[in-house]
């Protein structure tokens, strides 16, 4: 004899840090009657690998390309752990701002190129090419006036289309070298 299991009614209620949705739903089984009253069941509502792809393209172009700093907090998390952020930058959502501040300081035309974008469950990797002149100071360097290229692959774990964690590795090398702060290869000094 089947049971009668009545249907699910679920309703929302407000999500944890991470961005899950929890439900919660008011359950009295008519075969359990010792299971009375609210009981939590949770559930994870992940965004596909394309909507997270398209996000991280969407933050290179609006926030670093068009200089929407308005945008910033549509795509980064106010707790974001910043592996990359340079020492002594507080973490978080204030952290990011400091470090793009500091990039679009020394380089006000920094330009973001998406050569490539994948993604795998929440993570999004990102192979950039960035370009610009630096025109203000840069980690205690001077203005050079001088253009420089570099390639950097970025990679965020996102939740809830947010960044909550953030990896970058950069041809910093190169940056100093076209920077002329650090000699190229068989360059006297």
């Amino acid at each position: 004899m089947p049971l009668n299991i009545p249907s699910v009614n679920l309703t929302r209620i407000q999500g944890d840090d991470h961005g899950a949705l929890k439900f919660q739903k008011p359950h009295v089984h008519p075969d359990l009657p010792h299971r009375k009253g609210t009981f939590p069941m949770s559930t994870q509502v992940t965004m596909s690998t394309e909507v997270n792809k398209a996000n991280s393209r969407r933050f290179y172009d609006e926030v670093i390309n068009k200089k929407n700093w308005a945008a910033i907090d549509e795509f980064i998390a106010p707790n974001q752990v910043d592996h990359a952020a340079p020492p002594g930058t507080p973490g978080g959502l204030e952290g990011a701002k400091q470090t793009l501040t500091m990039y679009l300081t020394a380089f006000p035309d920094l330009y973001f190129t998406v050569e490539d974008i994948i993604a795998e469950g929440d993570k999004v990797a990102t192979r950039l090419t960035a370009r610009g002149t630096q025109q203000g100071e840069f980690m205690g360097i001077p203005p050079t006036g001088k253009h420089a290229t570099v390639t950097a692959i970025d990679i965020n774990r996102l939740v809830g289309g947010k960044s909550v964690e953030h990896w970058l590795e950069m041809d910093t090398l190169g940056l100093l070298q076209q920077l002329g702060v650090v000699p190229m290869p068989g360059q006297a000094r």
